[in-house]
């Protein structure tokens, strides 16, 4: 095979360049020649660094057509740099190292560039077919199409114009190289296009159904539209992109807002990330004509690759806007640790309860814009009622109220909290003291002058009020209300005290197991509690959720979902703990102070601040405990209402002396007594007749028989 004349030259230009180029920087190491062959391997480099950033073939090629010049400097400045000719004359086998890479490969950078003919000897290229342009069809008469165009109309005739149409005009998709767009119409003239399906569509391009997709064409300057015209997207080069990485918006259409999905109609609007809450927000739209979103918590749960029981989505409807907040650990399983500055109601009367699902603060009153605020209270055993309870004292307390409280059963934490109020009591007989002193301060209030003379009803905001704001904490309220002795009297006063108590500024706060009317708890003090207070509903039962808020009159369609039992992520392993014969790990329980606040329509799911009481509560409070005034004290005392509420019934507490001197001096008397607090209304036992005979004896009773 012969030999290029370029390539010829240039080894002989490398021979002969090789002597020179170790001997001068020995010779004269200020040479011109020395400045030259540095120059020159600084363009060599330039020419590397332009081959790097061109977007042009053929890099390699010119990194090794510039890589001469580069080495030649190399071998200049180390045998410039080394003594005399170097350890072992290394300069000169630099030198000649260089020679002998120039003749044996950097000859072929130049001999194999672009566009040089090639060696004498190559065998010719096999010539290549053309692909042929495709003859004019003959089902539609040459219309001037572009080449693509007619390609397409070549392909649809040959695959029988499906639905009997024809191609008007075929547009390709930038990028995608199997993507196209088609303008169809009907082959006879005034005819529907009736036949045409995406089956069809997809079976005459190979591609899969849920790649074709119709729009219909509208009539527009120039061009018909309507049903003799439809306009089809074949896209499966865009829906393999799409199925493989998804944008937010195409993700968002294609598993949560697409019909049947977890949040149908819905539009991804943006993702926010909060690193230093650890959530990931979606928000996201449904046009206004659908009205407010509808959301499948389960399935969206699934479509965000959690569990709806680990407690870590929680979903925010505002109309048409909807919020997705996506935990990375679930918020209901942290703790929020109380604090002063937490419990002290703001100018408005609100301080923080705990925190919802969402991250937000979710908070509570002391009072309202109707008077005083009640509070209801619902939790199951261990549910945090008394953590729950604890909250609302710190809060009365530091907004300086008058706190009283009465519970049915003592326990250590309600014992603790009593220290911190005016009074503070066990038992039903106690209840019902508290309940009638209560109904007396309504009159007692009612009458006392303001600073301006006038008598008003309670307001934070009015100066001049005579009196403090008292709240009323009435804990296992149910238990005391089914009390057999005094339990009618402490339902009657407690409606009562609900329906006028907020006017005089007296507010009370009922806390127990149930709120059903079938438990006791009537109607009429449920709607009063409901109407002038936030409800909160800790840790109910998944049967009981339903029945639950439908007594605090929330309509189904907001019903909330039971919680999980637990907010901690279960161990994984189980498989392998089965087949190994070994028991589950014990469940962590840790949905204590975790249920919803109810403050509008719609239940809220919370997570309740937590008073350490191991730790001592007593730098929730303030220093001094309010009570009443002198004057309310005096005008207790004058109604016999005002003494230890701890003490046995006293002689005509609850009604007249019985004349039998047979009768148990022991048990509580009976009856009504206005000039002690009673109210006209005895205390009759609820389970006093349980046979036809005690019904008959206490029907001659009545009657004096």
């Amino acid at each position: 095979m012969s030999m290029p004349r370029s390539v010829a030259l240039e080894r002989t230009l490398y021979t002969l360049a090789a002597p020179v180029l170790a001997a001068a920087p020995n010779l004269s190491p200020d040479s011109p020649v020395n400045t030259v062959v540095q120059l020159a391997g600084a363009a060599g480099i330039g020419g590397w660094v332009l081959a790097y950033k061109s977007d042009e073939p053929g890099a390699g090629r010119k990194f090794l057509r510039w890589s001469p010049l580069v080495f030649a400097a190399a071998v200049d400045v180390a045998a410039k740099n080394t003594i005399g000719w170097g350890p072992y004359c290394m300069d000169v086998l630099l030198a000649a190292g260089w020679a002998a890479a120039g003749l044996l490969v950097m000859p072929f950078s130049r001999h194999t560039r672009r566009h040089h003919r090639p060696a004498l000897a190559a065998p010719a290229p096999a010539p290549q077919l053309q692909p042929a342009v495709p003859e004019p069809s003959p089902a539609q008469p040459d219309d001037g199409a572009d080449q693509f165009t007619r390609q397409v109309r070549w392909l649809w005739e040959n695959r029988g114009m499906p639905g009997r149409t024809i191609v008007v005009k075929a547009t390709p998709h930038e990028g995608m190289p199997n993507d196209l767009s088609l303008l169809l119409r009907a082959s006879e003239a005034g005819r529907p296009i009736t036949g045409l399906t995406e089956e069809v569509v997809a079976a005459a391009f190979g591609v899969d159904v849920t790649d074709v997709h119709f729009r219909e064409v509208v009539r527009q300057y120039g061009r018909e539209g309507g049903p003799a015209w439809k306009e089809v997207d074949v896209t499966p080069d865009a829906n393999e992109r799409r199925r493989k990485a998804p944008t937010a918006h195409e993700w968002w259409a294609d598993r949560i807002g697409a019909a049947g999905g977890p949040v149908p109609g819905s539009k991804f609007v943006k993702e926010v990330r909060d690193h230093a809450r650890r959530v990931t927000h979606y928000i996201a739209q449904v046009p206004d004509e659908m009205g407010e979103a509808r959301v499948n918590l389960h399935a969206l749960a699934a479509a965000l690759k959690t569990k709806y029981d680990e407690g870590r989505m929680f979903v925010t409807v505002d109309g048409s806007q909807v919020l997705v907040s996506l935990w990375d650990s679930s918020p209901l399983a942290q703790v929020f640790p109380a604090t002063r500055e937490l419990l002290t109601p703001d100018k408005d009367g609100r301080w923080v309860t705990g925190y919802l699902g969402n991250g937000q603060p979710a908070r509570n009153r002391v009072y309202t814009d109707r008077g005083a605020a009640h509070g209801l209270f619902v939790a199951p055993s261990g549910g945090g009622k008394t953590q729950l309870m604890a909250l609302h004292v710190a809060a009365d307390a530091l907004f300086g109220a008058v706190v009283m409280l009465a519970t049915e059963a003592p326990d250590e934490k309600t014992a603790a909290l009593g220290k911190h109020t005016a009074r503070y009591g066990v038992g039903a007989l106690y209840m019902i003291r508290l309940l009638r002193v209560l109904d007396a301060l309504m009159e007692i209030r009612g009458e006392m002058p303001w600073e301006d003379g006038q008598v008003h009803d309670w307001d934070p905001n009015l100066p001049g009020c005579p009196y403090r704001m008292l709240s009323a904490y009435l804990d296992e309220f149910l238990s005391a209300a089914r009390n057999g002795d005094y339990g009618v009297e402490i339902m009657d006063l407690a409606e009562r005290v609900s329906v006028k108590g907020r006017k005089y500024g007296i507010g009370i706060k009922v806390a127990g197991q149930s709120i059903y009317v079938q438990d006791g708890f009537t109607q009429l003090l449920c709607e009063n509690l409901r109407e002038n207070c936030i409800p909160v509903v800790l840790k109910v039962a998944p049967k009981k959720v339903g029945d639950m808020f439908k007594a605090l009159g929330i309509p189904s369609e907001h019903t909330p979902d039971p919680l999980p039992r637990s907010f901690s992520p279960a161990e994984k392993g189980r498989i392998e703990r089965v087949m190994r014969g070994e028991p589950e790990p014990p469940a962590d329980s840790n949905t204590g102070g975790a249920g919803w606040i109810v403050e509008g329509k719609q239940p809220d799911v919370l997570r309740t601040l937590f008073m350490d009481f191991k730790a001592g509560i007593d730098g929730y409070f303030p220093d001094t405990i309010a009570t009443l005034t002198d004057h309310e004290i005096r005008e207790l005392e004058a109604r016999d209402l005002w003494f230890d509420w701890t003490e046995p019934p006293r002689p005509g507490e609850f009604g007249p002396e019985p004349d039998d001197e047979d009768g148990d001096d022991d048990a509580p008397k009976k009856g009504g007594d206005k000039r002690r607090g009673g109210g006209g209304k005895p205390a009759t036992r609820r389970d006093a007749v349980t046979s036809p005979r005690q019904a008959l004896e206490a029907i001659k009773n009545l009657s004096g028989v």
